[in-house]
């Protein structure tokens, strides 16, 4: 992962956006982060191909969160959960996922930076389930009743 930049002074603070694959107790989830030192504006991710998740049922890469957010700023994060490890690998999700991440600082300077995943690496990792009505993390999406 080396970032492609408009010329900008050695040491000067800048903002550093990735976009990490996570996970917690057979869950997936992808977090946006800046982990640099300045605000990234009009963040915008381009998968290499299509990331279904939630059983399949949604283009996770398609949401409006990777295509334009306006502002994220420093040390900030934004984590979307994709799938369960059993549901993506039995939808044959893909395994090996790419992503170009291209922002701005304030002051317009230009940035870009290219991340691989192999997210094959997840498939055979184990995990304990708990007790049937307790959250699996604390991140866990919690789906109201009503909502079904």
């Amino acid at each position: 992962m080396k970032p492609r930049l408009d010329a900008s002074s050695p040491g000067e603070p800048r903002p550093d956006v990735i976009l990490e694959i996570v996970f917690e107790r057979g869950l997936l989830f992808l977090a946006l982060r800046n982990i640099g030192e300045q605000p990234a504006v009009g963040v915008q991710c381009r998968f290499d191909r299509v990331l279904s998740g939630l059983e399949g049922t949604k283009d996770v890469s398609a949401l409006p969160l990777f295509r334009r957010l306006a502002f994220l700023g420093p040390g900030r994060e934004i984590t979307v959960f994709l799938d369960s490890t059993a549901s993506y690998f039995g939808a044959r999700g893909p395994a090996r996922l790419g992503v170009d991440i291209r922002y701005r600082d304030r002051k317009g300077r230009r940035f870009e930076t290219t991340i691989k995943h192999d997210l094959s690496v997840y498939r055979e990792l184990g995990y304990i389930d708990p007790a049937p009505g307790t959250a699996l993390c604390a991140s866990e999406p919690q789906v109201r009743s009503d909502w079904r």
